[in-house]
């Protein structure tokens, strides 16, 4: 069972005063890397004896972890974190039921869910706490060095990082996931509907799909100035509708990044392989690159 699935299953019997203990452990865990027992019940405004109760009860519940060592101490799971998330969202009428997951992945959990309106939409947790933190700071640059970083923080910035670049996307209407809204590691976005390319043993016209991915790259970067910097056939979706959609945007960089036209090119090239490797279209990269890249009106509608 998943974090999420676990924090969906006990969400409905948490109480007032635990949403204050889960709060109060997170606004600890900002200092360090276990909240003190000590300054739990200030935090959450309880007496001692509520406090334990509530630390307890959340324990039991797979919300939060007891630690001891030098003091004695408690840290969120990842399901108490989403808790706090799906409080938050539910709260702000941003989201009403939770359906079946649409992906679990090394560094990021996506679900279906209802808004109070009853429309669909998909819920991505951010899971970078999977990776340790240093392979995490090595593949995102913008985790920067701190005297305490953990999990929370990690998977947060990604969150935000990821909508920033869907805010960024959504008025040039690139296929890309519009976005909803975003609390701590989460973001709600439209709903998410198809499979990666690379599950495809065979695309009905692959050409086509493959201008598509490189028309939404182009437009990304000539209108919207961003790059996606991790693109590839593992985040490329086809959609029921034979039109493709790209996600998984926390690593993107702005057209003005140092490493820019490095990160533009190996997205392109990564792209290019996938196609050539699994469908025999050859293009040149060159071609694919200063189609993307250049106000020209180069065609790739013909393989190289």
């Amino acid at each position: 069972m998943s974090a999420a699935d676990v924090a969906v299953r006990v969400f409905l019997k948490l109480e007032p005063e635990d949403f204050r203990t889960l709060q109060a452990i997170e606004l600890a865990m900002t200092k360090h890397e276990y909240a003190p027992i000590r300054v739990i019940p200030k935090l959450a405004n309880l007496n001692p004896e509520e406090a334990e109760f509530r630390l307890n009860r959340l324990e039991k519940q797979g919300l939060i972890q007891h630690w001891t060592g030098p003091y004695s101490g408690y840290t969120l799971n990842m399901a108490g974190y989403d808790c706090l998330a799906i409080n938050a969202l539910v709260k702000a009428n941003i989201l009403e039921a939770f359906g079946k997951p649409l992906g679990i992945g090394k560094e990021a959990d996506v679900y279906d869910a209802l808004t109070p309106d009853r429309e669909q939409v998909a819920v991505k947790f951010h899971r970078l706490g999977r990776t340790s933190f240093r392979q995490t700071k090595r593949k995102r640059g913008y985790i920067a060095e701190r005297l305490h970083t953990s999990w929370l923080y990690q998977s947060r910035l990604a969150a935000q990082k990821e909508y920033e670049a869907l805010k960024i996307l959504e008025p040039h209407n690139i296929a890309a996931p519009k976005p909803i809204s975003q609390n701590r590691h989460v973001i709600v976005m439209s709903l998410i509907e198809g499979a990666e390319l690379f599950h495809y043993p065979e695309l009905p016209n692959p050409q086509v799909i493959l201008n598509e991915v490189f028309d939404n790259v182009r437009k990304a970067y000539q209108e919207a100035r961003i790059i996606h910097a991790d693109l590839s056939e593992y985040n490329i979706i086809l959609q029921p509708n034979q039109h493709i959609l790209i996600i998984d945007w926390p690593q993107y960089v702005r057209a003005d990044h140092p490493n820019a036209e490095q990160l533009l090119q190996r997205d392109v090239k990564n792209v290019s392989r996938f196609f050539q490797r699994k469908f025999g279209l050859r293009t040149k990269l060159k071609d694919a690159v200063d189609y993307v890249e250049k106000a020209a009106t180069t065609s790739l509608s013909e393989p190289r």
